[in-house]
Order: structure tokens, then sequence, then C-alpha cells
């Protein structure tokens, strides 16, 4: 069996994001990035997976500017086989990474895809169920916990009324939910080793993929800040 798992780079979950002053969208520059937290779920689950024998080969894709490496090494370091870069310059919509992913599993053809259940940069949440969609394969969302039972997957799921198990046939594409497990910190020697692993990089424009964004941002502002509270002398 062969997983892909899809990581983003995005800005660090503990770093103050600031909007640019001419309000056209948000500072990146100098600023700390790591990979999505939810793609470190999916990740660990795809590494566990061929760990116990129930997968030959784990890859990870990233698709962004060149940087992008970086998350791609970071998978590698906790356990993937072999990276893939597709490089692709601004911003990057849902469907236009989900067309990529498409022609991406279409050329390495693996049995299950993982990704994280949503970007914590843009909060979609729609890339997985696109990409389930454009290849006709069943989808698990919000996984927090996966069984491999032959040609199909056990899929526990977080839904509003608390948790629901499906049954879905593979291949399949799975969102993986934070609570599905503890990610592992890449030690300094698979650091190392992950320097060596191979990662192939292909050209978004020659996947054939119109990237073009079709929806237009405006203007991107901060919230309203909150009004001080006052004292008052009796309740």
């Amino acid at each position: 069996m062969k997983i892909l798992v899809a990581v983003k780079r995005v800005i660090d979950y503990n770093v103050q994001v600031r909007v640019k002053e001419d309000n056209s969208g948000v500072v990146t520059d100098n600023v700390k990035m790591s990979t999505n937290p939810p793609d470190d779920n999916a990740i660990e689950e795809a590494v566990k997976i061929k760990e116990a024998g129930k997968a030959n080969e784990v890859i990870a894709v990233s698709i962004g500017e060149e940087k992008a490496q970086e998350t791609v090494r970071k998978a590698l370091a906790v356990g993937a086989d072999r990276g893939i870069l597709v490089k692709a310059d601004g911003i990057l919509e849902p469907l236009a990474v989900s067309k990529l992913l498409q022609k991406i599993v279409e050329k390495e053809k693996p049995d299950l895809v993982f990704m994280g259940k949503q970007a914590i940069d843009d909060d979609c949440n729609q890339t997985g169920q696109m990409l389930s969609a454009l290849l006709n394969w069943p989808q698990a969302t919000f996984a927090s916990k996966i069984e491999i039972k032959d040609k199909k997957l056990e899929v526990t799921r977080e839904i509003d009324e608390g948790l629901e198990t499906i049954e879905i046939n593979i291949p399949a594409i799975v969102t993986c939910d934070l609570r599905l497990n503890e990610p592992r910190y890449a030690s300094l020697p698979n650091i190392m080793k992950a320097k060596k692993k191979p990662i192939e990089q292909i050209n978004a424009s020659d996947l054939g993929v119109d990237t073009s964004p079709r929806i237009e941002q405006i203007k991107v502002e901060e919230p309203p800040k909150r009004k001080a509270g006052i004292k008052v002398s009796s309740v």
C-alpha cells in the first residue's frame, strides 16, 4: 500500500498575525513558518501505518513556493520515504490545490491520500472534499481514529453530535483531526538523514492546471478592538 500525504506551509500558530499597511494581505516576510498542525497528524498516522507493516511507502507532497521544501523535509524527517514539491507562486485557492493534487495522485497512484482537516491560515476546509469529488473517491473527513481492514477503512469521525464511525472502500481520501494522534518530534539524526532523501520538483504550469484565483481579495482588516470595560461602584 502506498500513502500520499499533503502538507502545507503556513505561518506558525504561535505567531501573532499582522495585517500589511496597505491592507492587501497579511505580513509573511521574516515571519516564522511551519507545517499546518493537522497535516502533522496526517503524516504521523501515515508513518504509524507504515510501521505497523500495512503500507510500504509514504510520500509527502507540498504545493507552494521554493521554501515549501522545508515542510517536505520535516515530513521526511519524521518518517516519509520521499517528497514531491509542486512549485507555484502567489495565492493558491483550494480548487487549484485540489486539481494539482489530482494530477499527482494520477501520476503516483497511491491507495490512500491523507491531509489535515483544514489549514490554519485560510480555514477553508475544502481541499480534501474537492479532491475526493475530482477523483470520484470515497472520503472520510475529521478522522479521529483510522483502522485498516483488508480493502476497507473504518474511520471514526468527529461530528457536532459526538462520534460517527463509517466504513469506506480503498482508494480513499482522509482528512485528519488533531485528536487522531500525537505527532512525534523529528530527532537530529533523522533530520540529517532527511537531507539525503529525494525531493522531486515539478512546476505547477507543467501539470496543465490553471491556478489563477477565482476570488478577488479586495481588503484585509484586523477585527475591531474590544472596548475597555468599566468599573461599577456596585452591582
